[in-house]
């Protein structure tokens, strides 16, 4: 069974290259410790060639010209490693993290899907590429020598059957000691005065002597040299969160420089949605500010204990999308309305993994505009008009005509069984119902024809706003209206059906109570047919729409 190992080397300096890409052809040291007592906790190529090491001082180091440094982030190493993560179980779902910068894979069934093992090696490497981390790769019949050979080699290597020995015989004894720096110092010590500088020196010792001087971790350190242990793969099953971070050096003020930042970040979120097939509906930025914002128990896990506050916002979209310049652009227009206030110092990035959208046209339906371009006009709107007014309409479970609150536009799939029973939920299909079977005259004149009142089919217009009118009322009901802005809603009323009276939200502040009356009044080119309508606690009279 080949298994396959991905390797990060220097893998501290990789979390902080793929956050900042140019520093990837510049001498690079990471430090740790609080300030002055810093170390080199790491050093990428450049830096070593030219002679810093770790564990030197930031005082010796100074010196160096040209040479970065930077402060370990544990944070962008945990992301790093989440990407690592994501990129191996792209290939595999029989994945096992071997440490923070060595992940080992199954590769059991998937030449027929993926190609030769070389091939797949070489796909491996690209694939962590594109995700921003250099990394060595190697394939072999047991996890233990496609590790060390990660370790022990740059670049891609492949090695056959049966010649495991032979090809790690080249290799340093100290790749076996990379995860046991406890234990190292004294067994390298031990196999130093031995004269054993590499592992085809180890592997030809005799097994009985070597057992008998050093136990069975000598024989274990033997098979690994000779590549010739077996053990199971022991898988890993991550929770699937998608979260990317950095720590700046010094305090971010503008947005401009911010919107850089958040590409990066979300160029990196998009990679490991798309090479896990996923997508995402929900984006949460939160910031670390140096001070003004309280914080919250999500901020303290992800950014520890620290007196700075927290400012969070979050992007939720109306179908799932993949597509980095859109979100970016989201973010930028929902920051340029709600912006920060204070600089920044630390920058979280989560999405929430869903399901790509499956859709499919249909022949007969008209062209609609894409979601994403849809979302990003929306978001435009909502800037310039208010977000409270950018929206579907979504009508209430009230009484209250037209009662309706604004929720975020999210497209539905035509249902045909929602518009079967249209008259059922047609709120003025009772009004007209009640209008056809009142108390109306047996026959209304309209234009210069008789219509018998079971034939009319009523549809109400609704005037934008109401028109407000005097009333004049005899034995109870309506019998004469005036309006002023306009003559001709106005008349002597021949016929009124009602009151029909209503109520609702009486224990709030927007309390309503109403009378309607469906009335005609005669005008000049025949009857007109009116709603109108008296507000109950404002006492007023308007007519609220026109039947046709």
């Amino acid at each position: 069974m080949p298994f396959a190992c991905i390797f990060v080397p220097d893998f501290p300096v990789e979390a902080l290259v793929r956050a900042e890409p140019e520093l990837r052809s510049q001498s690079l040291a990471v430090l740790e410790g609080k300030a002055p007592l810093q170390k080199v906790f790491a050093v990428n190529e450049n830096a070593r060639r030219a002679g810093v090491n770790p564990g030197m001082t930031r005082l010796q180091i100074e010196a160096c010209s040209g040479l970065a440094l930077r402060a370990r982030s544990l944070l962008q190493e945990a992301a790093t490693h989440a990407a690592l993560l994501d990129c191996a179980q792209s290939f595999s779902p029989r994945v096992e993290a071997a440490g923070c910068d060595t992940i080992v894979l199954d590769l059991a069934g998937l030449q027929p899907l993926f190609g030769p093992l070389p091939k797949i090696a070489r796909t491996l490497a690209r694939r962590a590429s594109d995700l921003g981390l250099e990394t060595s790769v190697a394939v072999a019949g047991n996890p233990d020598t496609a590790t060390l050979a990660a370790r022990g080699f740059s670049g891609v290597t492949v090695i056959p059957e049966g010649k495991e020995a032979e090809q790690l015989g080249s290799l340093p004894v100290e790749v076996l000691f990379e995860n046991s720096a406890q234990e190292s110092g004294q067994l390298l010590e031990t196999f130093s005065r031995w004269g054993i500088r590499k592992l085809r020196d180890l592997a030809a010792l005799p097994d009985v002597a070597l057992s008998e001087r050093l136990g069975q971790a000598g024989i274990h350190l033997q098979k690994l040299a000779r590549g010739a242990t077996s053990r199971t793969l022991v898988p890993f099953e991550p929770p699937l969160t998608f979260e990317e971070a950095i720590e700046l050096e010094y305090p971010l003020v503008l947005l401009e420089p911010l919107a850089f930042l958040l590409g990066r970040l979300l160029e990196q979120l998009c990679a490991r949605l798309e090479a896990r097939a996923l997508a995402t509906q929900e984006l949460r930025l939160d910031l670390e500010l140096q001070n003004g914002y309280q914080r919250d128990e999500f901020a303290e896990l992800a950014f520890g204990p620290s007196p700075h506050g927290l400012f969070s916002r979050t992007l939720r979209l109306p179908v799932p999308l993949l597509d980095s310049r859109i979100f970016l652009k989201l973010l930028q227009l929902d920051l340029k309305a709600h912006p920060p206030g204070a600089p920044i110092v630390k920058i979280l990035l989560k999405a929430e993994p869903v399901r790509p959208r499956a859709a499919q046209n249909g022949l007969f339906l008209p062209p609609s505009p894409e979601p994403e371009k849809l979302e990003l006009t929306l978001a435009r709107i909502a800037g310039i008009v208010g977000e409270d007014k950018v929206g579907s309409l979504e009508l209430l479970d009230t009484h209250r005509p037209e009662g309706f609150r604004m929720q975020r536009f999210a497209p539905e799939q035509f249902s045909p069984q929602r518009h079967r029973n249209t008259e059922k939920n047609n709120p003025d299909f009772s009004i007209q119902a009640a209008f056809k079977n009142s108390s109306a005259p047996p026959a209304l004149s309209v234009a210069e024809g008789w219509l018998h009142a079971d034939d009319l089919v009523t549809a109400l217009r609704i005037f934008r706003p109401p028109v407000n009118v005097v009333v004049t009322m005899q034995d109870g009901k309506p019998a004469c209206i005036t309006c002023s802005k306009n003559k001709e809603m106005q008349g002597e009323i021949l016929w009124a059906a009602g009151p029909w009276r209503s109520s609702g939200d009486w224990w709030e502040q927007q309390g309503w109570a109403r009378d309607e009356w469906d009335i005609a009044v005669q005008a000049e080119t025949g009857i007109a047919l009116y709603r109108l309508v008296r507000d109950r606690l404002e006492g007023r009279w308007m007519l609220e729409g026109t039947y046709d």
